[in-house]
């Protein structure tokens, strides 16, 4: 039967978040709207040029705090309803509006992060003596004065957010509203085709004509848009690259990764170990799928099959409380009440509508509660989504709660670690669940193709494009859709080598993906699910207590990326981590394998 979308508006609410949580009605998100400008520039007529004294600094700090949490407030709300509808007009103007409004304020406040910068150290030093919660916001501060502008030009810079937000904009707009994917057809059934529909349900689909001929059409309609996104991208970059030469910064690379306090040679490890050490065991483990599924070859498009289809597990939304309520115990019963929060208050958009955007997100702001968009397909794979995005959100409120708005965030090279730790969790409860070899094979195969291929391969092969594209541009060249293609095909095949037939169409994953707009991330996934991986394992086998994760669940920005998983046992400063996970991936891959070889001699 053909998959058919509702519109949004015929989509139950139960289904849908609630963002009466930040603002209960539109008006008073108008109101607000209207007033922060005014509150910002009173703020501006108060401090600019008169940042003077450790108390006055220390005061400014504290209401520049509550201005940006009510910023945060308004952008969230002004800009989470296009990403459940982009075909929503008014939705879209109203997120014009908000970052228009947005970009204004961050204008205007820019003067305050330059005079800070202008502070002399024992100004700063004395500002986290009397208010050590400030120790991280004055760190930062350091770090960003080697790089610092005119003020004017800062807030130039600021004014000109909107304009550099563009090129993700025209991304998401050709992808999910532009491309029309039409239907295809297989043995005389007619299916329809959208982006969401192929990377949520197409792609797992256990029917091999319909998961191919559904990446046939796929990549046929996104090759119309390739020029378009390819030239967004490359403005993207010469504005990353543009800016990072403003700030003094040789490479595009040190650029981004100073905003995530690692360096270089954490960067490049992550990758070039998972290329070359976890490459193996993906060809093992796809090379047993294609054996198992009896395919005469593994293409790109059946990458995502599930092992054992026939062993999917329905699931539904009702059922995932219960799921989440005895896989998350390990964590403790404050942690696990206040992820059940999510569910009454409406914390999570489940729905499937048109318009809406693929894969999930969960958005945190101070003050408020998480919002988590998933969209929901009634199995049991959706479960390891939402427990990764609820990972996010739980750390999100721990961190707020913990810490005053400036040193809230952890670093981005940490935030994919509590996510993918709720991963872990799930799978260890549902293997302690059975004794049925067929059904510890489901999960564990699952954990690789779910939890490990998206996060150590997908994002991975993102990261080592990512990369390569960066060299081009730090060199001083530029590139073309056809180019991105031949790079992103490169790093396929690296990765895959013979495993794997790549058909027409692979290189185009480029355009699939909204992280390469968003900086050095793609890379982070693999890092935070090593760190994910170390804690779980630890914890597991009795070497390290719980405390310690939760602890640094609560840590937001307070200790460096090197510093901060060690309060959960973990030293990112060796290779080890990244070894041992990639060693238990493998035994679970030969455990599966296992597996098979007992079913069929049974």
């Amino acid at each position: 039967m053909a998959e058919q979308l509702k519109r949004r508006a015929d989509i139950a609410e139960d289904l849908k978040w609630d963002l009466s949580a930040i603002f209960s009605t539109q008006a008073e998100f108008e109101q607000a709207a209207e007033q922060l400008p005014k509150d910002v520039q009173a703020f501006s007529d108060k401090y600019n040029g008169n940042l003077d004294g450790v108390d006055t600094l220390i005061a400014a700090i504290k209401e520049y705090e509550g201005l940006m949490a009510k910023a945060s407030h308004l952008g969230q709300y002004g800009m989470l309803p296009v990403s459940v509808d982009i075909s929503d007009s008014e939705a879209q103007q109203q997120s014009r509006h908000v970052s228009n409004v947005l970009a204004g304020i961050s204008a205007n406040l820019s003067f305050f992060n330059s005079q800070v910068q202008e502070a002399d150290e024992a100004t700063l030093d004395a500002v986290v003596e009397k208010e050590p919660q400030y120790g991280p916001f004055v760190r930062e501060v350091k770090a960003a004065k080697k790089a610092k502008l005119d003020p004017n030009v800062e807030k130039a810079l600021a004014q000109l957010g909107p304009v550099f937000d563009a090129p993700s904009e025209i991304f998401e707009q050709a992808r999910s509203a532009d491309a029309d994917f039409g239907t295809f057809e297989v043995d005389g059934q007619e299916y329809e085709l959208s982006f969401v529909l192929y990377e949520e349900v197409y792609m797992y689909s256990d029917n091999p004509k319909i998961r191919r001929a559904a990446y046939d059409k796929f990549s046929e309609v996104m090759s119309k848009y390739k020029n378009t996104v390819a030239t967004a991208f490359y403005t993207h970059l010469q504005t990353e690259k543009t800016i990072a030469t403003m700030r003094g910064y040789d490479s595009i690379f040190d650029y981004l990764l100073e905003s995530q306090e690692v360096d270089q040679e954490l960067y490049h490890r992550q990758i070039d170990m998972i290329m070359k050490d976890f490459a193996p065991v993906m060809r093992k483990f796809i090379t047993h799928l294609k054996d198992v599924h009896g395919l005469e070859k593994m293409t790109y498009a059946d990458l995502k099959v599930d092992l054992d289809p026939e062993y999917t597990t329905p699931l539904t939304i009702e059922e995932s409380k219960d799921l989440v309520q005895k896989a998350m115990a390990p964590l403790g019963e404050d942690y696990v009440n206040m992820i059940m929060r999510s569910y009454p208050e409406r914390w999570t958009d489940f729905a499937q509508n048109i318009g809406k955007r693929s894969g999930a997100f969960c958005s945190t702001t101070y003050g408020k509660h998480p919002y988590v968009m998933i969209t929901w397909t009634g199995e049991l794979t959706d479960a390891y989504t939402l427990f990764h995005e609820l990972g996010h959100a739980g750390q999100g409120v721990l961190s707020n709660e913990n810490n005053p708005l400036s040193s809230a965030r952890p670093s981005l090279y940490l935030i994919e670690g509590p996510s993918t730790f709720n991963e872990l969790l799930l799978t260890d409860y549902l293997q302690g669940k059975t004794d049925d070899p067929r059904m510890e094979r489901s999960i564990l195969s699952k954990m690789i193709s779910k939890t490990y291929f998206h996060n150590f391969v997908t994002h991975l092969l993102e990261a080592a494009y990512q990369r390569e594209v960066y060299r081009l541009i730090d060199a001083g060249k530029s590139f073309d859709a056809n180019k991105l293609s031949e790079i992103k095909r490169s790093v396929l095949e690296e990765f895959w080598g013979d495993s794997v037939e790549l058909e027409p169409g692979a290189e185009l994953t480029w355009m699939r993906q909204i992280h390469y707009y968003m900086g050095l991330y793609p890379y982070t996934y693999s890092a935070g699910l090593t760190i994910a991986t170390q804690a779980f394992l630890k914890i597991k086998s009795g070497e390290e207590k719980v405390d310690g994760w939760l602890e640094f669940l609560a840590l937001g920005g307070q200790k460096v990326p090197a510093e901060a998983p060690l309060v959960a046992g973990v030293d990112i400063t060796t290779d080890k981590p990244l070894t041992d996970t990639i060693k238990y991936l493998d035994e679970t891959v030969d455990r599966i394998i296992e597996l098979t070889g007992e079913l069929e001699n049974k």
